[in-house]
């Protein structure tokens, strides 16, 4: 129970690797505050209340930092002090960079990048301290490390996650707050079922054989096993790391090519 008594904000909590992360963060004994604007929230809300999980869904779009600051007020008012932060919701639309407009160059942006600081400043007065906290982001392997075509905006979002993530455990330290970002590859999640679509219409299926056969470990990852991770960062366990950045992908980004090698 690494996690029992630790208060845990984790946004895009109501699906997908945000899901992954409050089930696991409940299973080690948090109490979970999830903050998503999908309509799944109210059910994923209900079936975790119903197994027996003390959560609590609070709806909003992290683009509006007067909500996402009411909630935090909200929260901290009653809660005094949040031990874990999970910069998780993120968007993806693909479209090469010739063909993209403002509007989704703005949608990946005001999101991924904006929404993230929105939410990390707001609550921000309620962590670290005497009492130390941990601020997990939810980076990628696309950006920093890897891209393909029509992952512009996504990738260009993603490496910036790792500069705010150093420039805030720069920061932070002092007040015993420590910051480490997750770089996942391919997890079995709904917006990569999206992406697949994205890329092949008709047989979204092939896409997803795909990627999972180029990977070393022949398959996606699950939100569990995110999820593990995220829980580790977030525990006392992690007590001795800041500004990591901490690879999760099955071995997708070791291969210097598809065909040398014996």
């Amino acid at each position: 129970m690494k996690l029992e008594n630790k208060i845990a904000v984790v946004t895009g909590g109501a699906m997908g690797n945000g899901l992954g992360i409050v089930k696991t963060f409940l299973k080690y004994g948090a109490k979970v505050v999830v903050i998503d604007y999908s309509d799944e929230l109210d059910k994923t809300v209900a079936d975790l209340k119903e197994a027996g999980h003390d959560v609590i869904g609070c709806k909003a779009d992290i683009r509006d930092k007067n909500r996402i600051e009411e909630i935090a007020s909200q929260i901290g008012s009653v809660c005094k002090h949040i031990d874990v932060l999970v910069n998780n919701a993120g968007v993806c639309k693909l479209e090469t960079f010739p063909n993209m407009s403002d509007e989704v160059r703005d949608f990946h942006f005001d999101i991924n990048i904006k929404g993230t600081w929105n939410v990390t400043k707001a609550f921000l007065p309620y962590m670290g301290g005497e009492k130390p906290s941990s601020i997990v982001n939810l980076s990628s392997v696309t950006g920093p490390k890897v891209a393909d075509s029509g992952e512009c905006a996504y990738a260009t979002t993603k490496a910036a996650l790792i500069g705010f993530t150093k420039g805030l455990a720069a920061d932070l330290v002092s007040n015993n707050i420590r910051v480490n970002a997750i770089l996942p590859g391919y997890i079995l999640t709904p917006m990569v079922t999206n992406m697949a679509k994205l890329s092949h219409p008709e047989n979204p299926q092939s896409v997803l054989d795909s990627i999972a056969n180029a990977i070393p470990m022949k398959r996606m990852g699950t939100i569990e096993e995110l999820g593990e991770l995220a829980a580790f960062l977030g525990s006392d366990e992690a007590s001795y790391l800041t500004a990591g950045e901490f690879v999760i992908d099955g071995g997708s980004t070791l291969p210097e090519t598809m065909t040398m090698g014996i």
